[in-house]
């Protein structure tokens, strides 16, 4: 099992970014997926989370309205769009897959500043 995380960066506030996450060793087509972030000196949370075909999808109160979470199963990639980014959004962003599977990315550096 496999993830890999790209599309971060630097940012202005207010600016746009798309997060992607290519899975690989697993069916991915069956499996809910969530992002997730990490701050310096804070706990890892849940960012948003989409079902195996796409159809439900849940987000932290603190990103709703401005991130986006979609999936393309036949590329095996979830992607987070994320609009309107502020300061409290720079993190390093995962993408994971639930229980059983415990494999972690590498993540990818989002940083928000002006």
């Amino acid at each position: 099992v496999q993830f890999v995380e790209s599309g971060g960066g630097l940012v202005q506030p207010g600016g746009s970014l798309r997060l992607s996450c290519v899975a690989s060793g697993f069916t991915f087509r069956n499996w809910h997926m969530t992002w997730y972030r990490q701050a310096p000196g804070k706990e890892r949370e849940m960012v948003a989370s989409i079902s195996s075909g796409g159809g439900s999808t849940n987000y932290a109160d603190s990103v709703k309205g401005r991130f986006t979470i979609s999936r393309d199963n036949n590329k095996k990639t979830v992607y987070l769009q994320m609009n309107s980014l502020k300061p409290e959004d720079t993190a390093v962003y995962y993408c994971k897959a639930p229980a059983p599977l415990t494999v972690w990315g590498q993540g990818t550096q989002v940083t928000v500043s002006s």
